[in-house]
C-alpha cells in the first residue's frame, strides 16, 4: 500500500484534513480524532493524517488525565491480543487496531509495535519509522527496535540517521561484534552511495561493483578521517592512478583520484578525472553534482587567494562573483534539462531565478516544484512571496493560506508563512486579520523579526482608543 502525502490524496479527502486542522486549532481533540480516524479508514496510506492523529491523541490523553488514561490502558489487552492476531493475514486491520489503541493509551509500546508490523507489510516506510522512533525514545538501548529503525532509515536513502543511531547502539554495547559489523557495512554503503560508486549494470557490458569488497572501503574511509599532507596526497593520487591503470574499467579509481585532486586543491586535475567517468558510463547525478561541487571550491579558491590590500581586490572579487553566479544558474538549467522530473532541482531553480529578481521565471518553476510532496510547502511559501513581488496580493494571501492548511508543525517555515501572510494582509489594509497572523507567532517567539513591534504598536493603538481587541 503506498504511502500518500496531502498533495496525494483525493480532495475530498483533502477538505476533510482541513476541517481536522480547524479542530486542532480550536483544541477540539474528540472531534479532531472522529475526523482523522475515518479519513484514515477511507485513506490508510494518508502520512500526514496519521501523524496528526496522533498528535491529536496525545492532547487528548493530556487532557482527559492520569484516571482516564488508566481506565484506557486496561481496556487496551483485548484490542491487542485482536492486533497481534490480524497481523498474520489482515495488516491494514491491525493498523486501524493500533490507532484504536493509541487512542486509548497513546504512550502504548503495544500499540506502536503493532503500527510498525503492520505499516512495514503494508510497504509504509514512513509510518513505520514514525512508530519505531516512538518506541526508541521510549527504550533508547533495545537493539531489536534500533537495528529495525536503521534498517528503515537506510530504505528511506537517510544512511547518515541510520548509521548515527549504530554508533549510539555500539557505545552502548561496545562488546556486541555484531552491532559493529552492521555499522561497518552501513557506513559503506554510505560511503558508495556518496561518492556515486554504488552497483550500476549498464545495457552491454557494463561493470558490477566499484569498489571490490568490505576491506577496501572500509580501509578508504579511514583514510578521509584525516587530513592529508601534500606528500601523502601526492602519493596517493600515484597509487589511486596506478590502479586506475591496471582496471580502466573501474571507475571507483577515476573517481577517488578526483577526490584526493579536490583535497590538493587541483581542481582542474579532479574536473578532467570527474569528467573521465561520465564519458566512460557514470551517466549519474552524484557524479554531476560532484564537478559542480568541485567547480565552486574552483572559484571560492580563487576569491581566498585574492590579496585583500590590492587596489583592484574589490573589482576583481565582484568579477569572481558573478562568474560564479552565472556558473550556479547555468549549472542549474543544465542539470534541470538533463533531469526534467527532479522537483529538487527545479525548486533550485527557482530559488536562483527568485534571489536574482526574474520572478516569472521563479514562478514557472515553483509552479512545478510544488507537485512533488518533499518540496511542495516550501514552493507555496516563494510562490506566495513572487505574487507579493508583483503586487498579485490576493493571489498571494491565497497561497500562504493553502500552504498553511497543510502546514502542520509549528516550525520556523510556518511561523514564515504567518508572516508573510500577515504582511500581505496589511497591505491589502485588513488590520484584524493581519494582527492575528502576528499574535500566533508573537504568542511562541516573541523575538521573530519585528512580530514584537507589530502586536505591541497595535494594542497601543487600542489602548489608545479605549476599546478591547476583537
Amino acid at each position: 500500500m503506498a504511502e500518500k502525502l496531502i498533495a496525494e490524496v483525493s480532495s475530498m479527502a483533502r477538505e476533510q484534513f482541513s476541517k481536522c486542522n480547524a479542530a486542532l486549532a480550536k483544541a477540539n481533540w474528540d472531534y479532531a480524532v472522529e475526523i482523522l480516524k475515518e479519513l484514515l479508514r477511507l485513506e490508510p496510506g494518508f502520512f500526514d493524517a496519521r501523524m496528526a492523529l496522533r498528535a491529536a491523541q496525545i492532547k487528548k490523553a493530556e487532557s482527559a488525565g492520569l484516571f482516564k488514561k488508566a481506565l484506557g490502558v486496561a481496556g487496551n489487552t483485548q484490542l491487542i491480543a485482536r492486533g497481534q492476531l490480524a497481523l498474520r493475514n489482515n495488516p491494514v486491520e491491525a493498523l486501524n487496531l493500533a490507532e484504536e489503541i493509541m487512542g486509548h493509551d497513546p504512550s502504548s509500546q503495544m500499540g506502536q509495535r503493532i503500527l510498525a508490523d503492520a505499516a512495514i507489510a503494508l510497504d509504509m516506510p514512513r509510518t513505520a519509522i514514525a512508530a519505531l522512533e516512538a518506541m526508541r525514545k521510549a527504550h533508547p538501548s533495545d537493539k531489536k527496535i534500533c537495528l529495525q529503525l536503521s534498517g528503515m532509515l537506510e530504505k528511506m536513502g537517510e544512511a547518515q540517521q541510520a548509521e548515527s543511531l549504530l554508533k549510539q547502539l555500539c557505545r552502548i554495547y561496545p562488546n556486541d561484534q555484531d552491532l559493529h559489523h552492521e555499522l561497518r557495512n552501513v557506513s559503506a554503503r554510505m560511503t558508495m552511495e556518496e561518492g556515486g560508486y554504488n552497483e550500476m549494470i549498464q545495457e552491454e557490458g557494463g561493470y558490477r561493483s566499484v569498489l571490490r569488497n568490505e576491506a577496501e572501503t572500509v580501509a578508504l574511509e579511514q583514510e578521509h578521517l584525516h587530513q592529508k599532507g601534500a606528500d601523502t596526497l601526492d602519493m596517493m593520487i600515484e597509487k589511486s592512478e596506478a590502479k586506475l591503470a591496471e582496471e580502466p574499467d573501474n571507475l571507483a579509481h577515476a573517481i577517488e583520484v578526483a577526490r584526493l585532486n579536490v583535497q590538493k586543491k587541483d581542481f582542474d586535475r579532479a574536473l578532467e578525472y570527474y569528467r573521465y567517468a561520465l564519458e566512460k558510463g557514470i551517466a549519474d547525478a552524484h557524479i554531476d553534482r560532484a564537478i559542480y561541487d568541485t567547480q565552486i571550491a574552483k572559484f571560492n579558491h580563487t576569491l581566498s587567494l585574492l590579496d585583500p590590500v590590492d587596489s583592484s581586490h574589490t573589482a576583481r572579487s565582484e568579477r569572481i562573483k558573478a562568474e560564479r553566479d552565472a556558473f550556479i544558474l547555468e549549472d542549474c538549467k543544465r542539470r534541470v534539462e538533463k533531469y526534467p522530473t527532479d522537483m529538487g532541482i527545479r525548486f533550485e531553480l527557482g530559488q536562483l531565478h527568485f534571489k536574482s529578481g526574474q520572478i516569472a521565471e521563479a514562478i514557472h518553476e515553483f509552479q512545478r516544484a510544488q507537485t512533488n510532496p518533499a518540496t511542495r510547502l516550501a514552493a507555496m511559501n516563494f510562490l506566495g512571496q513572487c505574487f507579493a513581488r508583483r503586487d498579485m496580493h490576493d493571489i498571494a494571501i491565497r497561497t500562504f493560506r493553502n500552504a498553511l492548511r497543510e502546514k502542520l508543525v509549528f516550525d520556523e517555515g510556518k511561523k514564515e508563512l504567518h508572516y508573510f501572510l500577515g504582511c500581505e494582509l496589511e497591505k491589502m489594509g485588513k488590520e484584524e486579520e493581519a494582527i492575528e497572523q502576528f499574535k500566533y507567532i508573537y504568542e511562541l517567539d516573541i523575538d521573530y523579526r519585528d512580530v514584537s513591534a507589530k502586536v505591541d504598536a497595535y494594542y497601543a493603538k487600542i489602548d489608545a482608543q479605549g476599546t478591547p481587541p476583537a
